[in-house]
């Protein structure tokens, strides 16, 4: 939930601090009076484009803070959708498999929680502070509580914390991706969905083994030699991690003594081996700065600033002189440590990138290479063995996938008709809303399948009689599409994790009882949660549990939005103006009344 609001010097927004409560906010004002700016601003939060052009005129930066509850949130000890394994991901098996197939998705957090803390920023008290500035320079800026943070992770964030229908674009039923997880969720399956992936998954890791076994049998025994070969060199040779760097600095220290020891010999002499050396002279200053500190006290800083720095250069001076005492020669060592950067270079040129690659690759040659050896040598039996147990997945998997289509298809004619119906009702008599449900292509179970089953799953509408069903992308009018956002959010509410819904031009063409219908929809929609519209309709509008009202005014030829929140009888007035453009008269006044006593429950 959205708690509050600072925007400052944002298009014609000089400064302002808004509170938030749960439940519907309308926000009201003349045409032209900056309604869209709040929106706006908090799309820009929120990590929508900007450029210098929304930073208010004599200004140089424009910001937005604004602080978030996340109780609607998933608690992150649950609700988490797990990754598959890398070893899943990772179709590469010593550089010879050419296998795919890709599970991706299943990175992504699944809730604000999961996504904070896999970026390592710490929550307290369920609430997180979103900050973003920029600058006339162009330059811009972006935090989560104190944490520096992209635009893309802002995106990537604000997506669990609010979804802007209409004119923006922060808009997740308008991902086709997102279209399959709430059907599923309105089907109830989505604990079906996840055993079905786990299932899919196992299928495939045995697919990978077994593609180690596909390989002809002279193919293979000759890479159990190849990889013997490297399994034996590389253990023989007994490597410790970072040797490499280790022995390399050695080395330099060790070719490079008679320079190194003449360097720190005439520093060492500088410091105490010379006439008028440093730690001698400094002893003069030591003495002579205590004797002056003595008749003027106010040199006493500068007095312990010499004591100190007198004491840490005595203590570098005899490390030093340690450090000359303890470097020796040995050209046997070197010798060795020659050799053994020998045998480390060989190993990397075999088993690594290349010679001047990290260590850690020939590790990991040697772990690749004992898998292999691990999975192959029990030859055929072994690929007869997991031949049958892939057969028996594969049969489970079309089995499951099978039951999840028939679910989804079900489900589908049901959400199809529910969503008619209140399109109707929200004055959009003649639209057609339609679920596409179709099979994946192949021929092959492995084609056909993806992680959730055989279905491509996508949301289309018909916005007039005869008209084609088209993607919901396709909807051109932004009052029609945040109508169409308004029906589904209303069907899908329960399973929704989203706390914060804010609806642009959603009453663009509407009125009458259309709007009182909208204005009912909205309200029931805010129950549990929070709901942001901007709209001119009273008949909207007196159904909402706040409002905020935006003004605009012109002081000294500048031009300003002023943004508060009316409530009581201020309210009654900003009511009578929507519904007559006369806040005076006595007629609208007292229908505004009687509105906001019908719907709101008083004021």
């Amino acid at each position: 939930m959205l708690e509050d609001i600072t925007i400052k010097d944002y298009a014609l927004i000089e400064s302002t601090y808004l509170e938030f409560h749960n439940g519907f906010t309308v926000l009201s004002g003349e045409t032209g009076a900056g309604k869209s700016i709040i929106i706006g601003a908090m799309s820009f939060l929120l990590g929508g484009k900007a450029d210098v052009s929304v930073i208010r005129t004599g200004k140089t930066e424009a910001s937005v803070t604004a602080t978030f509850y996340l109780g609607f949130n998933t608690n992150p000890k649950n609700g988490r959708v797990k990754a598959l394994s890398k070893a899943c991901l990772d179709r590469t098996y010593l550089g010879e498999n050419n296998y795919t197939n890709s599970t991706s998705d299943d990175e992504e957090a699944s809730n604000a929680y999961e996504w904070l803390d896999r970026h390592g920023i710490e929550v307290e008290d369920n609430r997180i502070i979103l900050r973003r500035f920029i600058r006339d320079s162009g330059k811009s800026g972006a935090w989560i509580n104190n944490t520096p943070v992209t635009r893309a992770d802002l995106v990537s964030f604000s997506s669990f914390l609010i979804d802007i229908h209409g004119q923006h674009d922060h808009q997740s039923l308008m991902k086709v991706s997102e279209h399959r997880k709430f059907l599923d969720s309105r089907a109830g399956i989505i604990d079906k969905v996840d055993e079905f992936k786990k299932l899919y998954t196992l299928l495939v890791q045995k697919r990978e083994e077994l593609h180690n076994y596909s390989m002809s049998e002279s193919d293979r025994l000759r890479k159990i030699d190849m990889c013997s070969f490297a399994v034996k060199e590389i253990s023989d040779a007994k490597l410790k991690p970072e040797e490499d760097v280790l022995l390399e600095e050695e080395q330099s220290r060790l070719s490079s003594f008679e320079k190194l020891y003449s360097t720190i010999d005439e520093i060492n002499q500088i410091f105490s081996d010379s006439d008028g050396c440093v730690i001698e002279s400094l002893k003069k200053v030591r003495r002579n700065i205590s004797f002056a500190n003595d008749l003027d006290k106010s040199l006493n800083q500068i007095n312990e600033r010499i004591e100190s720095s007198f004491y840490e250069l005595n203590d570098i001076s005899e490390e030093l002189s340690s450090y000359l005492q303890k470097l020796v020669f040995d050209p046997n060592r070197l010798d060795e440590v020659n050799n053994r950067l020998s045998l480390i270079y060989n190993l990397k040129k075999k088993y690594a990138s290349s010679v001047n690659a990290p260590l850690s690759e020939v590790f990991t040659y040697l772990e690749k290479a004992q898998k292999f050896l691990d999975e192959n040598l029990d030859g055929n039996d072994k690929k007869q063995m997991l031949s049958a147990e892939i057969k028996k997945l594969e049969k489970e998997v079309l089995q499951k996938a099978a039951y999840l289509s028939e679910k989804r298809i079900s489900c589908a004619k049901e959400l199809e008709k529910e969503v008619d119906e209140i399109l109707v009702n929200l004055g959009m008599k003649g639209t057609t809303f339609g679920v596409s449900i179709k099979e994946k292509n192949g021929t092959e179970v492995e084609q056909k399948c993806g992680p959730y089953g055989n279905d491509d799953v996508e949301f289309l509408i018909s916005a007039n009689p005869g008209n084609p069903l088209l993607p919901l992308a396709k909807i051109a009018s932004g009052g029609e599409l945040s109508r169409v956002m308004l029906a589904l959010k209303t069907i899908f509410a329960k399973s929704d994790s989203v706390g914060t819904l804010i609806f642009d031009e959603i009453d663009t063409g509407i009125g009458g009882e259309i709007a009182v219908s909208v204005g009912n929809h909205i309200k029931k929609l805010a129950t549990g949660r929070q709901i942001f519209c901007i709209t001119h309709l009273a008949s909207i509008a007196v159904y909402a549990d706040n409002q905020v009202k935006i003004e605009k005014s012109v002081t000294g030829g500048v031009t300003a939005s002023n943004v508060h929140a009316v409530e009581g009888e201020d309210r009654v007035l900003e009511i009578a103006r929507m519904l007559s453009g006369d806040s005076d008269s006595s007629e609208s006044i007292e229908h505004a009344r009687k509105l906001l006593n019908k719907y709101s429950g008083g004021f």
